[in-house]
């Protein structure tokens, strides 16, 4: 049973501490929140031993093999740093880090601690509905493009519209829609038909001057496929993916719970199946095979964060696009 500590109290945590304890590989022991009695009361509501206010403590005194990361996106790099430095593995919710900067210094101090893994928690790309998407483009003759939607309400913008402004949609935090709801569809785009040779993102911007809603294009070689994603509305339109006369109809690019082929004389066919009532059930059996086996599932890792690595390159690039920047951002440079 792997031993896992949590940074972050919120929804999120609850549903991968959920997720966890269904699959019956982890063990919640320790919590982290800069609230002690925030951090006791999770801890007693889940099971857990230990708790810990300062981040120093949390890592050198902590008896956790992983830790769950869930706090503002511009915390997530520093916090990473800190449990490879201290040999713990890394879940880090997405998205894993703010830009390349950032990422190539995780991977150096990885290179540097080689029993130590770091996975980012983009949970579709373990489901049965996105390889069986996945499968199916490799059967279809002719791909011509895609439109990939993710836009849900996010009970934050009441308070932006209020004039606040929450971590989520504030650039301090590296927040905004497409650092949000985009990596979504940002990793569906990079799996499921690799790097494009160039984009472009157009958004709307909130009062707080972060991305509220957005639609990016990328360009591949002979087709486009576009991105739209929000968080100050919410779309109900279906998301394909358009073969020469054939097309896979998804009823939502991210939670991927109907999926649907159309053959060439437009008879439809279900190629999903019902999804775990918690979408975060196969990753968290994915992360404990790899922790408890790497060397039997090393192709498996490599490939995740190779996935990992372009995708958040493409998020870079697609900010630097629309002059997007955060405080740790280098300005003007997309990623090669």
């Amino acid at each position: 049973m792997l031993k896992l500590g949590i940074i972050g109290t919120n929804w999120i945590t609850q549903q991968f501490i959920d997720a966890a304890n269904e699959s019956g590989e982890w063990q919640l022991t320790t919590v982290y929140s800069r609230r002690l009695d925030r951090a006791d009361e999770f801890a007693e509501h889940n099971g857990a031993t230990e708790t810990f206010d300062d981040l120093e403590q949390f890592f050198s005194q902590g008896s956790f093999d992983a830790v769950y990361i869930a706090s503002p996106n511009s915390l997530h790099f520093s916090q990473a740093k800190m449990a490879i430095e201290h040999g713990k593995h890394v879940i880090v919710e997405k998205p894993a880090v703010a830009n390349q900067a950032e990422f190539e210094q995780l991977d150096e101090l990885l290179a540097a601690h080689p029993a130590v893994l770091c996975f980012e928690a983009a949970r579709q790309v373990h489901e049965v509905n996105f390889k069986r998407i996945q499968a199916k483009l490799q059967q279809m003759d002719r791909i011509q493009g895609a439109t990939l939607t993710y836009m849900k309400y996010s009970s934050r913008y009441d308070a932006v519209l209020a004039g606040q402004e929450p971590n989520i949609f504030s650039l301090k935090f590296a927040g905004g829609a497409l650092q949000d709801l985009g990596v979504y569809v940002a990793y569906d785009a990079v799996a499921w038909f690799g790097m494009p040779d160039d984009v472009a993102y157009y958004p709307s911007l909130a009062p707080t001057k972060v991305d509220n809603k957005g639609i990016a294009i990328l360009q591949y070689p002979s087709f486009n496929v576009t991105l739209n994603m929000g968080k100050s509305s919410n779309s109900y339109l279906p998301s394909e993916i358009y073969g020469l006369k054939d097309t896979i109809v998804m009823d939502n690019a991210a939670e991927l719970a109907k999926v649907t082929y159309y053959d060439v004389d437009g008879h439809a066919q279900n190629i999903g199946v019902a999804p775990d009532k918690n979408p975060m059930l196969a990753e968290a059996r994915d992360f404990a095979a790899v922790i408890n086996d790497p060397a039997g599932h090393a192709a498996d890792y490599q490939a995740w964060r190779q996935l990992s690595r372009n995708v958040n390159k493409l998020l870079f690039n697609l900010r630097q696009s629309a002059h997007l920047y955060f405080s740790d951002d280098e300005r003007d440079t997309p990623a090669e």
